[in-house]
């Protein structure tokens, strides 16, 4: 019978079907024997994307670089052998959510999530540590060979991944930062649907080199937007040289020409104060026809009649230098006359030509300046936090008016997966409940957190702010809008995993390691203090099955068997199974069935559990642990 692997998926060997399309970074620029610029494919990088070794690679191109670049490559591509454990006391709703909720290391996280949402993920938003010299970010362990790091990643559950502070004194910090995040990103891209987008908040430390990162993971030409952020207004005036008002957040698309961004369509002062006339409902504003423009021709510069039978011309500022001409054509003036409206100007006695440029019924295309009201400032995301836990819980968390905006124009549909990885105190999980609220979507929200301490006793660690926060968010939607019928059955829950070490114990990847005298003890290879549920979740990633689909508990022949969205999977981890249960689990036809190895009954029950399948339900999978 086959074995479920029960480890990450290894993305170097899945790299090297994909080239073109999965590795924008190995396509660069180099210079042909008569000085041209041409694209060209930088072989040295294919080779490191293939590789289990770091690769040098001393030809001269253009490209990104820094200390470190290769092993955060090795990094991200390398397996790990840990697992997402349920925990049903801190989650919400957790039998019916869609929501998950991920404690632990990220980059550990993205990798246990590769085959399960590959290619699912339609929107990720992430606000990383900023790298100001204080901040603190993830340390990853650069220095071991694949093979090192998958062994230690197998036999330690708190190894390389932890939070240290980046002071300015590190000499690598830059380099810290890029490789951490260049990583990170390196996994998101594979989640993201074809049309998928991602958002990421950054300041001016780190902005130019995420740029570059994202250009090298995405490829330039996925470029959507740098949107501008005004994150405050006023202060700063102790500011050595300028007072920094705004941030910034990058946006790319997957494939830039499957991406589509919506339009906006909630109303702004901006919008109202520039759609200011209407007609039959409908509004617009007055575009003057006249404009200056560089290619001035003497074709678009004729006399219009007015209402009193006099007639206008462009007005040029200098009669000697005409550069002033009509936007409309003269037979485009004729024939659409109707549309044309004159204004006079009482003082001057002048007429003025306008057109009117209506409101789409599609809303406006999103602009880059996040600047108005209705994006909020750091000061509206911290009196929300507050209002809900009180005051001083997390430092400038990002406001749910800015997020929500984001979430409207990147996650188009209604059952979207929203991705956040540095979840923090829990924003964007935040927006998109009010998100769905606002629209009646569905959308789904994935939200990566480490536990870092607060040095807090009611809110230990940045983990339990986010869960507080969302239960208390979803809670309060319920309640101030439970005349909506639709609310009842509004999702505000979230099934809370947490990353550990395999449930196999070490013997089950390193055989070689175990003494002779110790193989009495590794009967069951399975460690002692995990429950059947947390089985159950090490096979839902093994399998790529989607983490969120409800699961029910039967009782079939005295036995506990999970089942997983129906009929879809079917598992039991208990001993003694003997051919009866075996034939009565059959007859229910399930999808995919698992066992446990060491819980048969009989050594003849082990042989003969695939027979029994193929006779009573072929096209069941079935595999064991």
């Amino acid at each position: 019978m086959e074995k479920l692997k029960l480890h990450s998926p290894d993305l170097t060997q899945g790299n090297i079907a994909k080239l073109a399309e999965l590795f924008p970074s190995c396509v660069t620029e180099t210079q042909t024997e008569d000085g041209k610029l041409k694209r060209a494919i930088d072989f040295d990088q294919l080779r490191q994307e293939l590789s289990i070794a770091i690769v040098e690679g001393p030809q001269e191109r253009y490209q990104l670089n820094w200390p470190g670049k290769r092993e955060a490559l090795l990094t991200a591509n390398a397996p790990i052998a840990k697992t997402l454990r349920p925990v049903r006391s801190e989650s919400v709703d957790f039998d019916t959510t869609q929501n998950l909720f991920i404690e632990g290391d990220n980059l550990d996280a993205l990798k246990l999530l590769q085959e399960t949402y590959l290619n699912k993920v339609k929107m990720i938003y992430i606000d990383p540590p900023y790298n100001t010299g204080n901040d603190f970010i993830y340390e990853d362990d650069f220095a071991e060979d694949v093979d090192s790091y998958f062994v230690r990643s197998n036999q330690q559950d708190d190894s390389a991944n932890r939070m240290v502070t980046n002071p300015e004194s590190n000499g690598r910090r830059h380099s810290d930062w890029m490789s951490m995040i260049y990583s990170r990103l390196k996994l998101s891209r594979n989640l993201l649907t074809e049309d998928g987008v991602v958002f990421i908040s950054i300041d001016d430390n780190e902005q130019a080199n995420l740029k570059k990162i994202c250009d090298e993971i995405f490829g330039e030409q996925n470029f959507l937007a740098n949107f501008i952020w005004k994150r405050k207004a006023g202060g700063g005036d102790d500011s050595s040289h300028v007072a920094t008002e705004h941030e910034y957040v990058l946006c790319y698309g997957k494939d830039s020409s499957k991406t589509k961004l919506a339009n906006i369509m909630h109303e702004s002062p901006s919008m109202t104060a520039k759609y200011s006339r209407s007609e039959n409902g409908r509004r617009y504003y007055l575009e003057r026809l006249d404009k200056t423009s560089l290619t001035y021709s003497d074709s678009m510069n004729f006399p219009i009649e007015c209402p009193d039978g006099s007639f206008v011309s462009p007005p040029q500022p200098d009669l000697n230098n005409p550069t002033t001409a009509w936007r409309w054509s003269k037979k485009a003036v004729a024939d659409r006359r109707s549309e044309l409206e004159f204004v006079k100007d009482e003082m001057a006695g002048e007429w003025r030509v306008y057109t009117r440029t209506w409101e789409s019924l599609d809303g406006v295309t999103s602009r880059s300046l996040l600047v108005e009201k209705e994006h909020g400032r750091n000061r509206d995301g911290t009196l929300e936090l507050s209002s809900l836990l009180g005051a001083k819980i997390f430092n400038n968390p990002k406001p749910t008016k800015l997020l929500l905006h984001l979430v409207k124009i990147g996650a188009l549909t209604s059952d979207a997966i929203v991705l956040d990885y540095f979840a923090g105190s829990g924003s964007l999980a935040h927006a998109v409940q009010l998100a769905n609220l606002s629209d009646g979507f569905c959308r789904r929200v994935i939200s990566v957190q480490i536990a870092a301490s607060t040095d807090r006793s009611d809110y230990p660690t940045i983990a339990e702010i986010w869960k507080e926060r969302i239960r208390r968010s979803g809670k309060k939607i319920k309640e101030e809008n439970a005349e909506i019928k639709s609310v009842a059955n509004f999702d505000i829950g979230f099934r809370v995993l947490k990353i550990d070490s395999s449930n196999m114990k070490d013997v089950f990847y390193a055989p070689d390691a175990v003494q002779q005298g110790d193989l009495l003890a590794q009967v069951d290879n399975i460690r002692e203090d995990r429950t059947p549920e947390d089985l159950l979740f090490q096979v839902l990633l093994d399998w790529g099955v989607d983490l969120a689909l409800p699961i029910i508990q039967e009782t079939i022949a005295g036995k506990q068997v999970f089942f997983v969205d129906g009929n879809a999977l079917a598992a039991c981890f208990e001993t003694g199974i003997n051919e009866t249960f075996v034939k009565t689990l059959a007859a229910r036809q399930p999808l995919r069935a698992v066992f446990r190895d060491a819980s048969y009954s009989s050594d003849n029950v082990k042989i003969n559990i695939e027979q029994i399948f193929k006779l009573i339900s072929p096209t069941t999978e079935v595999k064991s642990i």
